[in-house]
């Protein structure tokens, strides 16, 4: 993997030095980015683009990085979140990781140190984002090739489990229909795309609103799967 397809960066941050300093050490790094003023904003960049990751300060107003942190794990369970604050006394942290950060930088920080957590929070959870994915109330498990919604199992068979999969593990972003062709029947696919769309129709029947998530349709493109 190339440092250019390491992923985008959402930096959210209140002081618009502090993100611009973050943004161009996340840059001359490799990544995207996308930056956001408090954590309302965040929310809302959240539910409009795919991020690989947070940087988060905790003092911001609207909605502060603690709470933010609280309801992106709610809604967000994979999303790596990284505390970037001032507020560096023992208490600060146990709050911060409390909330669902999973590292924590005080400032005043180096750029390199910073850089170097990004990358070690991605590889963490890429292995284990490689193995499972979850969509809405559904928890699939790539390794032992199951679905479980709400701890009951569901039987897919297996193409239906791996576009499903390979769907969950990308969600929020649109995949075309030749991606999801190569990476479920491989490259030698000798069907045609009707059988994508077979596929497709049948996951909706059997995941209904309920379930948490819904397959949209990008008209003369392919597909993306939203959680609800």
């Amino acid at each position: 993997m190339t440092e250019s397809a390491l992923g985008a960066i959402l930096i959210i941050d209140d002081d618009p030095h502090i993100r611009e300093l973050v943004q161009a050490l996340v840059r001359g790094a490799g990544f995207s980015t996308v930056c956001a003023a408090d954590g309302r904003a965040a929310l809302a960049v959240l539910g409009q683009t795919a991020v690989d990751l947070c940087v988060v300060d905790a003092m911001m107003p609207q909605l502060d990085g603690v709470e933010f942190c609280r309801m992106t794990r709610r809604y967000y369970p994979e999303l790596p979140l990284l505390m970037l604050t001032a507020k560096g006394q023992l208490g600060d942290k146990v709050t911060g990781f409390a909330a669902g950060a999973d590292d924590y930088l005080v400032k005043p920080f180096e750029g390199l140190e910073l850089i170097v957590r990004i990358k070690a929070l991605l590889r963490r959870y890429r292995k284990v984002i490689e193995q499972t994915a979850c969509a809405g109330r559904l928890e699939l498990d790539n390794a032992a090739h199951t679905a479980s919604l709400d701890d009951s199992r569901i039987n897919l068979p297996l193409k239906e489990f791996d576009l499903l999969f390979y769907l969950a593990s990308h969600k929020g972003r649109t995949l075309t229909r030749g991606q999801l062709i190569d990476e479920v029947w491989g490259f030698d696919f000798g069907g045609n795309e009707r059988t994508l769309d077979v596929h497709i129709n049948r996951l909706r029947e059997r995941f209904g609103p309920g379930s948490g998530f819904q397959i949209v349709t990008v008209r003369g493109l392919g597909y993306r799967l939203e959680e609800t």
